[in-house]
């Protein structure tokens, strides 16, 4: 578990525009480690955890896309019923709020990562380090 530096770009919602952002990613030698999107109207949201996060600011900027930098926690835990509830227990327990959360893993994994933006990332990240979150 460990903070993260999070990057949240600002896009156009048409075809193309998720395909360009990899392209400019790969073409820079920087690998997505999670992404999630969500779309309005008039534009997408589309959060990233790479593994060159300054370096990849500056490859957006030169595109000039609109990118918004977060701490988030990354959390590369058990793929079982239950450790989702843990997580969010015990933040809860600590009044932490969790602002969004996105992950994914294969059915077959016995791990996943899970990228969380809570209110207080210091805090929770001390909380869960001192919690057992492991059954």
């Amino acid at each position: 578990m460990e903070i993260a530096n999070q990057l949240a770009l600002f896009l156009a919602n048409k075809p193309g525009t998720l395909s360009n952002v990899c392209r400019v990613l790969s073409e820079a030698k920087i690998n997505i480690y999670a992404i999630s999107t969500s779309d309005t109207i008039d534009h997408s949201v589309v959060r990233l955890i790479v593994d060159h996060p300054k370096r990849a600011l500056q490859v957006f900027e030169d595109h000039g896309v609109l990118v918004v930098e977060n701490d988030v926690l990354m959390i590369d835990g058990d793929n079982k019923p239950g450790s989702l509830q843990k997580i969010s227990q015990s933040l809860t327990d600590a009044g932490i709020n969790i602002e969004y959360a996105y992950c994914a893993t294969s059915p077959k994994s016995k791990r996943g990562l899970l990228i969380l933006r809570p209110s207080n990332v210091p805090k929770a990240l001390k909380i869960l380090n001192t919690t057992k979150l492991k059954s």
